[in-house]
């Protein structure tokens, strides 16, 4: 069981990220704050990355679909895989960045061998886990041009690094991007705070960073809850970060005390355990020896009282032993060293005895009869107090002899500290002087900071600014060109008009010519191509067929039906009698049968100008009365105003059957014979004859191609 240390460790990651984290800590006797400056919510938006995930399961060999397919976090991969619908295809690579994402990986069903899971090597001597060495992963398994023409989907947060997708479309991969969730700023309570206040008053503690905008997050945060002087112990405080990128950002941000302890759980607790070891109480209290103490005084200390101790218990010793032995090997080096902070360099140099001895057990005696072995237990007692009396001597002349080194030790230790405490009370006054003018001049350093740091965050602001407007410029224009070119679009399906059309698309091009790009570069080259299909498609004259159907619609009002033909009037006339004599003479008729010619045809045109004869196939046209008539003629207006609406909007079959009943009504109900009914039919017919079946070409490709510029591609 780990001792504890007394030092708190406050996690930044995302609330609910940490709980093996934790534990690690806390099994190795850290106090672990929760303080997250990042939480995780889904995206405003889910239908990009909803429709980017329905394209994971087309058919394998279908030209569009996925070569490849990134999460760069454990998060992208809990939020994509919450929105799909069935698990995941065994023959789509898969690449991550880490050991984590591997693991988050592994809790959808997503593991080696069965799926190909790309990240980077975890077997090298320094390994390391971004986006550069997942590049190398990716690369060195597809090969140099593997990914070429090929669609890679990345699947990450609102916003991020876009190194990676940088250079897999220098590799020429076409890449998509989808947001699977996004990053917003915590506020964290008050209770929170004031463990953070309580900890800045001096407290051991450290801070556990694990990106970059955890970093601006923190920065930001301090200045709005933290005063100026818990600020400068903030940028004080250690800082544990697992990638050198996030180190930078934190000193960047003022912060000195950087530890880069390398990417995973494991490697962040060692580098905490580096920057808070073992005291030397829970060395004492695991190992239980005092040599593992790194106080060599007390060490030395303890060894000499021990071996005082040794020497007293020898001097009054009154039991049988054999011969002397050296001390301890483990109390020589501390007896050395007492000696040696106690006495001057000359006493240092000399051999000091070696009193404390411990004899061994007396040997055991082999067996003799009774009375030898009684005649040699009585010289072996007198050889033994021989060596008891020596030591005892030896004993009291090392007791005096180190008794005077102790005094001697004794008035020069009081000589020194006498001087140690005069250079003490000068050192004191130099350092308040010291410290009036570091204060003076740590207030002017933490106002030049403050004020620094503000033009960073102005500065960061403008830049920001300046992004977001160069970035929404082309987006702009590009959704101006796409409400262009889908109201062109429709009304070429509506109306046919292919001149509009062609009109619309010259001036989305004209608006694209502003913009640079590969992408706007494809936008236009479609449009170019859809220019061309509108130049080359044959045209029908609506124009000119609606004129003629406005004409016949005008004259229906003049048109006479057929029983309103009008008669013309006879007029009688005085015809002047001929001259029957030369007419007789001239014909070689008798004259009576010349005059009975000329009675008998005045008296028949008389007669036919009073009775005149038609021939009417359609009795109910002369039976229709005025009234009626009038209802006649709109009905056929109607199906003319009909037949041109259904002219304009292209619909033929309507057309045609609008135009026929029209032309039945104007023979049926109209005088024929007039030249103006002939000529509106005539205009109907024509009408009736031109043909509307012209393929009307569509802008489907550039369409297309402002879609896959929206979606990123």
């Amino acid at each position: 069981m780990a001792s504890e240390r007394r030092a708190t460790v406050v996690v930044t990651r995302p609330d609910g990220q940490s709980s093996a984290l934790l534990a690690q800590l806390a099994s190795a006797g850290f106090v672990t704050l929760e303080f997250p400056l990042i939480d995780i919510a889904p995206v405003a938006d889910e239908a990009p990355l909803r429709a980017a995930l329905d394209e994971l399961y087309l058919p394998p060999d279908a030209p569009g679909r996925y070569a490849l397919v990134v999460f760069v976090s454990p998060n992208a991969i809990d939020h994509a895989f919450s929105r799909l619908g069935a698990p995941w295809p065994a023959d789509l690579p898969v690449a991550v960045v880490g050991p984590g994402s591997v693991a988050a990986l592994a809790r959808q069903g997503v593991t080696a061998p069965v799926h190909r899971v790309i990240s980077p090597s975890t077997e090298d001597a320094d390994p390391r886990f971004d986006s550069e060495a997942l590049y190398s992963a990716i690369e060195a398994h597809f090969g140099a041009n593997g990914l070429d023409g090929r669609r890679v989907l990345i699947v990450r947060g609102d916003g991020g690094r876009e190194w990676l997708a940088e250079r897999l479309a220098e590799a020429g991969a076409r890449v998509e991007k989808a947001a699977a969730y996004r990053r917003v700023l915590p506020e964290p309570s008050m209770q929170k705070w004031e463990r953070i206040h309580e900890l800045l008053a001096g407290k051991p503690h450290a801070w556990l960073l694990t990106s970059s905008e955890g970093v601006r997050n923190l920065a930001e945060l301090a200045h709005e809850h933290l005063t100026t002087d818990e600020i400068v112990l903030l940028r004080r405080t250690p800082l544990v970060c697992p990638h050198p990128r996030i180190a930078e950002a934190a000193r960047g941000a003022g912060f000195d005390r950087i530890t880069v302890s390398g990417a995973g759980d494991e490697r962040i607790a060692h580098g905490l355990e580096a920057l808070f070891p073992l005291d030397a109480a829970a060395a004492t209290s695991q190992t239980g020896a005092p040599r593992n103490s790194r106080d060599p005084e007390a060490h030395a200390q303890a060894s000499a009282t021990a071996n005082a101790s040794s020497v007293s218990s020898a001097a009054s010793s009154k039991h049988s032993s054999s011969a002397p032995t050296d001390a301890h090997p483990a109390t020589a080096p501390a007896h050395q060293t007492a000696q040696s902070r106690m006495t001057d360099s000359n006493d240092s140099k000399k051999a000091s005895p070696q009193p404390n001895v411990t004899p061994p057990l007396p040997p055991n005696t082999p067996f003799t009869p009774f009375e030898q072995q009684k005649r040699r237990g009585g010289a072996g007692i007198v050889l033994l107090w021989f060596v008891v009396v020596i030591l005892a001597v030896a004993a009291g002349a090392g007791a005096f002899v180190l008794n005077r080194k102790f005094d001697r030790a004794d008035a020069q230790l009081s000589q020194r500290v006498a001087q140690s405490d005069e250079q003490n009370a000068d050192l004191r006054a130099k350092a308040d002087q010291a410290a009036s003018a570091t204060t003076a001049l740590n207030t002017q350093i933490i106002q030049l900071q403050g004020k620094l740091t503000d033009a960073e965050a102005h500065s960061q602001a403008l830049q920001q600014q300046y992004q977001d407007l160069a970035s929404n410029r082309d987006d702009w224009t590009v959704a101006e060109v796409e409400q262009i070119l889908s109201s062109a679009s429709q009304q070429l399906q509506l109306t046919g008009n292919v001149q509009l059309a062609l009109f619309a698309l010259q001036s989305a091009d004209t608006r694209l010519a502003a913009t640079t790009g590969p992408q706007v570069v494809a936008i236009r080259k479609a449009i170019a191509q859809d220019i061309d299909k509108l130049k080359a498609t044959p045209t029908t004259d609506l124009t000119g067929l609606a004129i003629k159907l406005d004409t016949a619609i005008d004259q229906i009002d003049q048109l006479p039906l057929s029983g309103e033909a009008p008669i013309a009037r006879a007029q009688a006339q005085a015809a002047e009698p001929a001259n029957s004599a030369s007419i007789a003479a001239a014909t070689g008729e008798p004259r009576w049968k010349v005059l009975w010619h000329q009675i008998t045809n005045g008296i028949g045109q008389q007669l036919s100008s009073l009775v005149s004869v038609r021939r009417i196939d359609n009795a109910d046209a002369m039976l229709t009365s005025p009234d009626q008539g009038y209802f006649v003629r709109e009905n056929v207006k109607l199906r003319l105003l009909s037949a041109r609406l259904s002219l304009l909007s292209r619909s033929e079959p309507t057309l045609k059957s609008d135009l026929h009943v029209a032309d039945a009504a104007l023979a049926r109900y109209f005088d024929a014979s007039s030249k103006k009914v002939q000529a509106v039919r005539d205009l109907v017919k024509q009408v009736d004859q031109a043909s509307l079946a012209v393929a009307v070409p569509n802008l489907n490709a550039s369409l297309a191609a402002v879609h896959q510029f929206k979606r990123g591609g």
